[in-house]
């Protein structure tokens, strides 16, 4: 049984998550000192996440856990995507300057291009891949939801301000900490892979 986990990020948002939802497991989590700027792909989640985890593990020989995430709007032609974390940047639907923050300006571009549109579905997808000497894991974690015509909500990260979750009234950023992990695609993918791992 790994006992000991190095997760691959540097985003104290996706940290402080992480460490929420593994603390109901015997491991210990460790991060990394640095951020070792892994060239990601541009095939997908799965693909961006393998890179990340094989990386952080032969800089540091430890079982790694990586995962890459974000948002799908079907009526943008899936984008965010992988692009999420930095959807203002992209020429794409035209670059929003980061004046409040990339978060915000990636929040405000997403709003802007949804003007108008009926259909607002979307959804968070993750996947989580676990590196380690003798081979892998994977997993895949989704929530569904919509987009808001506005943020609402001061917790979270990300687009979250601006995502109600299915089943729920009010903005994923409005839930705690606890009702977020247990709903989102994140939480699915990291429990779905320690229940693989024991």
């Amino acid at each position: 049984m790994v006992r000991k986990i190095l997760v691959a990020t540097t985003n104290l948002g996706k940290r402080r998550e992480i460490l929420s939802i593994l603390k109901e497991y015997e491991v210990e989590v460790l991060f990394p000192e640095e951020d070792l700027k892994v060239e990601e792909g541009s095939c997908g989640f799965l693909e961006n996440a393998y890179l990340k985890a094989k990386a952080y593990y032969e800089a540091y020989k430890i079982p790694t856990l990586a995962e890459d995430s974000g948002l799908v709007v079907p009526s943008l032609e899936g984008y965010p995507g992988i692009y999420s974390s930095r959807f203002y940047n992209l020429e794409w639907g035209g670059r929003e300057e980061p004046k409040e923050g990339k978060d915000r300006a990636n929040i405000n571009k997403l709003l802007r291009l949804m003007e108008g549109k009926q259909d607002r579905r979307a959804y968070y997808v993750a996947f989580a891949v676990l590196f380690v000497e003798y081979g892998g894991l994977w997993s895949e974690g989704r929530c569904y939801g919509t987009i808001l015509q506005e943020p609402v909500g001061e917790g979270g990260f990300g687009y979250d301000p601006v995502f109600q979750p299915e089943g729920f009234q009010k903005s994923m950023a409005q839930l705690s900490m606890e009702e977020k992990n247990l709903i989102s695609h994140r939480g699915k993918a990291l429990r779905r892979i320690m229940q693989m791992l024991k």
